[in-house]
């Protein structure tokens, strides 16, 4: 079935795929619906799913709370153009839950709330360069296009208009006397945008203080310094990075996790940054579907959930996820494979090298070959990894003890297959 699928998606969607990562060789399966922590395919497979929409689904496919939510605002209407008080309610939610940040913007996606955080940013200095570290994805556009991760890091520079890349300053990650020697040399930067946790390059940590040090260097400089939490926001904690690190940014961005997979997105951020927007401010942001009431609704009642059982959810998240790695590493180590795995919170990725992945550079020189055939494994076993190794595996709230033991299961064989070939 999948495979008569992507031969129609071809003749009329280009490479048969709507987004890059979703493709892998020698056709992806098509999902037939969700529920909780599983996929159905069109082949009526059950698949336990680590990818969850890239991060998006938090609590589970289909949540009850969010989708009977939804369904009950449909029935009043899906867009008017017009505020309503849900968009009062969703932004008091964030600010409430976001430490020491003060207005909320809300947008649709990603890429939005990146693109106009940098203009932000840039109003605010009245300066005009970029930093960025390498492998961080903050969208498609061509400030942030300069050396992404994601499925864009094999991306070619086409189409992109190189006098704006050239305003993007290009750093490693981790790597703090990096900063310092541009800040010294260029007066000229706006914002450094940076992912806290790498989670489009795999999974990358910061280093102790690493966060910390930014934040000062920043301040020191009069820097805007841009949490790009879009992954991040709501995973690690209720207050996303800047409350797990302590590390309080000028503005951040959200998406994902905020409505459980609906297309929903915030800037959040200090207000004498955020009232630079229109039509108060000068910067114009605009869009029809910001604030619409069927991705307010979800945001509303994820949030409410988050917040009602943080001291279970986030506790439960990080137990099951330390199982998993250390269960991993286990095997690891008894087939002599040389992997390592990192993992913070709920999200985990195994990379297949010796070094300790600490930036892009690391990642780029693990073996993709034995990923590519952990994936295939892990797939005839029921389980469901990004097929990239330059994403990351996430857990929800709605996974089980039973989903841990079978994912368990699935690497112990998997690992013995990828030791066949190493």
């Amino acid at each position: 079935m999948s495979a008569s699928l992507f031969n129609r998606a071809k003749e009329i969607i280009p490479g048969g795929v709507n987004s890059p990562v979703r493709f892998y060789e020698p056709y992806p399966f098509f999902a037939s619906y969700g529920k909780g922590s599983k996929i159905i395919t069109e082949e009526h497979d059950t698949l336990i799913d680590y990818c969850l929409g890239y991060g998006s689904v938090l609590l589970g496919h289909a949540y009850v709370d969010v989708i009977n939510a939804v369904k009950a605002q449909l029935d009043k209407g899906n867009i008017f153009c017009v505020p309503t008080e849900k968009e009062i309610r969703l932004s008091e939610l964030i600010i409430e839950m976001i430490p020491n940040m003060e207005m909320v913007r809300l947008m649709n996606t990603g890429l939005e709330s990146t693109m106009h955080s940098i203009r932000l940013a840039r109003a605010f200095t009245k300066k005009k360069k970029v930093v960025k570290f390498d492998g961080c994805y903050h969208g498609a556009y061509d400030y942030v296009l300069v050396s992404p991760g994601s499925s864009a890091s094999s991306a070619s520079d086409e189409g992109n208009l190189q006098s704006s890349m050239k305003e993007t300053l290009l750093l490693p990650y981790n790597d703090i006397a990096a900063i310092e020697d541009v800040v010294k040399q260029d007066e000229d930067i706006a914002c450094i945008i940076v992912e806290p946790v790498l989670a489009n390059m795999g999974l990358v940590l910061p280093m102790a203080d690493y966060l910390s040090k930014l934040r000062k260097i920043t301040e020191k400089e009069e820097i805007v310094l841009i949490f790009d939490e879009v992954v991040t926001g709501f995973r690690l904690s209720p207050g996303g990075a800047s409350e797990y690190f302590g590390v309080t940014p000028d503005i951040m961005t959200l998406a994902k996790s905020i409505g459980n997979g609906f297309p929903l997105s915030a800037i959040v951020g200090k207000k004498k940054i955020m009232e630079l927007l229109s039509p108060k401010g000068t910067v114009f942001q605009g869009s029809t579907y910001a604030g619409n009431p069927t991705s307010v609704t979800a945001g509303i009642a994820t949030l409410e959930k988050l917040k009602d059982f943080k001291n279970d959810l986030y506790p439960k998240l990080s137990r099951f996820s330390d199982t998993l790695t250390i269960g991993i590493k286990d095997h690891i180590k008894d087939l002599k494979i040389g992997a390592s795995v990192n993992h913070i919170s709920s999200m985990f990725q195994l990379f297949f090298t010796h070094e300790q992945i600490k930036n892009a550079s690391d990642v780029r020189k693990s073996n993709q070959l034995l990923y590519k055939k952990l994936f295939s494994e892990l797939l005839k076993s029921g389980i469901f990894i990004p097929p990239s190794q330059f994403e990351t595996c996430f857990i929800s709230y709605s996974h089980d003890d039973d989903d841990i033991d079978k994912t368990m299961d699935a690497f112990a064989k998997a690992l013995k297959k990828v030791k066949e070939i190493e």
